[in-house]
């Protein structure tokens, strides 16, 4: 327990912050740069963009040589992204920040994630990714709503520069500390013979993969679509952080007792709760502009979405084919940074052209009928 908490959740929680307050900054930033809806959108789709390229390689490298240096390596090209967001705030420059900024998380994502599944015993799989995810969430309510509030009181350029010191910790921790997994598994098949089909093939890991990808797109959506709602209907960077950070909130909460719950009403059953819930709270969204509704609403959307990562990271490297676990985290990896790269442009343009309400409204559609679609789980799910 105490192996998992300083080695791992530790750095990741101050490396996310920086990531999540990134993310709320970037968007602000070109906000406050009269850029449009779709240039926003174009630079939060930069966050995944090139990350989507080389995650499932990452994973790769990662069940071959371990997640400590590739944890190292994700945060040093985070806090670089950062360091430049500070020294050269234009548009032209974000784009930039935004591709290493995600690039840095999405290695140290992969690697901390293969970390966690790697430590202790098959039964405490779940504990670990609870832990994990439970970092996760704190790093999601105190990023956006730090970063929000910095912006208020010392501008964007400024809160790029401390969001840099949350990542240069957690460099520090993982330098002085590290993670060191029990000797990796290795897979039979020589590297021209692994193909991302074969994950594809596994009934159970299969329907798990396209369940996470569909949650993916609404979390990337909300996260994305809030800071442009928020400035459209005259909020300030401090209100929009507090929305985002009640967001967060709801998914810690949720995370703390996501163990007994998960028990009594079983995982697969959860994850459809968690499609049709979110459904119904993002179709609400739009129809309300007043500070405390927005942010129950938030809450609700955190409940929803946040109790499926933990189950979905479990069932992942349940089912991952041995001495693939890296590999499996990172074809996940790449569908969610599918949704990542291709949401923000999707939907700003769509923004743009017929206004927030329509996005919302479609985004709800695809998870009411993602949760119907897939309401049992396929073949040899657990």
């Amino acid at each position: 327990m105490k192996l998992i908490l300083t080695r791992v959740i530790l750095p990741t929680v101050l490396l996310h912050v920086a990531f999540s307050g990134c993310r709320v900054n970037l968007s602000l930033t070109a906000l406050s740069l009269d850029a449009s809806p779709f240039t926003v959108g174009a630079i939060a789709s930069m966050l995944a963009l090139l990350p989507m390229l080389f995650a499932v390689s990452a994973g790769r490298i990662i069940d071959r040589i371990g997640p400590r240096k590739p944890m190292l390596l994700g945060a040093a090209v985070e806090l670089a992204g950062l360091v430049l967001g500070y020294a050269m705030p234009q548009i032209e420059m974000l784009f930039v920040v935004s591709a290493l900024a995600g690039s840095g998380f999405m290695l140290f994502h992969i690697a901390v994630n293969h970390a966690t599944g790697a430590l202790g015993t098959a039964d405490d799989r779940i504990k670990n990714f609870s832990l994990l995810a439970l970092g996760f969430s704190t790093a999601n309510f105190i990023g956006p709503t730090a970063s929000g509030f910095a912006i208020d009181l010392i501008g964007n350029r400024n809160t790029f520069l401390l969001l840099a010191c949350s990542a240069a910790a957690a460099l520090f921790f993982v330098v002085t500390m590290g993670v060191h997994t029990p000797p990796l598994a290795h897979t039979d098949l020589p590297a021209g013979k692994r193909r991302v089909a074969d994950f594809f093939r596994i009934p159970g890991l299969q329907r798990v993969l396209m369940v996470s990808a569909v949650l993916s797109m609404a979390w990337d959506m909300f996260t994305f679509l809030v800071p442009i709602y928020g400035i459209q209907i005259g909020m300030s960077a401090s209100q929009i952080g507090l929305i985002l950070g009640t967001f967060g909130s709801a998914i810690f909460t949720v995370r703390v007792i996501l163990p007994l719950v998960a028990r009594r009403i079983g995982q697969w059953r959860m994850l459809t709760i968690a499609m049709l819930a979110t459904g119904a709270m993002l179709f609400v969204f739009p129809f309300f502009q007043s500070l405390p509704v927005l942010m129950l609403i938030a809450f609700l959307l955190g409940i929803g979405l946040g109790g499926a990562q933990p189950m979905i990271m479990s069932l992942v490297m349940a089912h991952a084919p041995a001495g693939r676990g890296g590999e499996a985290v990172g074809v996940r990896t790449l569908l969610l940074n599918c949704s990542q790269a291709g949401i923000p442009l999707l939907f700003g343009a769509l923004g743009a052209a017929f206004g927030m309400a329509p996005v919302f409204w479609a985004m709800a559609l695809l998870l009411a009928g993602g949760g119907y679609l897939w309401r049992k789980p396929a073949a040899g799910a657990v």
